[in-house]
């Protein structure tokens, strides 16, 4: 094997023999030299990225099997990691700053108004109802609830509840 061949499965394989030393070996040197200094900026750089690459690393499991029919996506992440890594882009700082720390700082509520009709432990009284509806109404406004009634009926979806006359004396639709 000449020196040729032996560049060429180098270059191949750029993203297997970099991944690992981009990734983890520079960050845990760079994160112990970080332990070591009195600066607290380059503490929190450093667990900015580590906080980033858990993130990165539960996508990875938690996407793997369509993550390997993207035959870009090693590449994509070396890239990635390294724009987080190097300190002249400062790649792990902005990413914290403008979508991770908004979401734990003043994370938003997703309201999902759900009535477990079908089920003997949610609401089953008329008094359970409404109390679900002044709560809505409070969170989110009258005028939010009259939307969502008016695109009810609008777009006429109407469920039978499972509830019989005889719990409120008329029928629920």
């Amino acid at each position: 094997m000449g020196l040729g061949e032996f560049l060429k499965v180098i270059l191949m394989n750029f993203d297997i023999l970099a991944g690992p030393l981009v990734t983890l070996v520079y960050p845990l040197y760079a994160s112990v030299q970080a332990i070591e200094s009195k600066s607290p900026i380059d503490d929190q750089q450093w667990l900015t990225y580590w906080v980033l690459y858990s993130m990165l690393t539960l996508f990875e499991l938690t996407f793997a099997k369509v993550i390997v029919w993207l035959p870009f996506w090693p590449y994509a992440k070396l890239i990635a990691t390294c724009w987080l890594v190097l300190p002249y882009f400062s790649g792990a700082a902005y990413v914290y700053q403008h979508f991770v720390r908004p979401m734990f700082v003043n994370p938003q509520t997703i309201n999902v108004w759900y009535v477990p009709w079908g089920k003997k432990d949610g609401l089953h009284k008329k008094e359970d109802i409404l109390t679900a509806a002044e709560k809505y109404i409070q969170e989110n406004g009258p005028q939010a609830f009259e939307k969502l009634i008016s695109r009810n009926k609008e777009t006429g979806h109407r469920q039978m509840s499972h509830y019989s006359d005889e719990d409120y004396g008329h029928s629920v639709w």
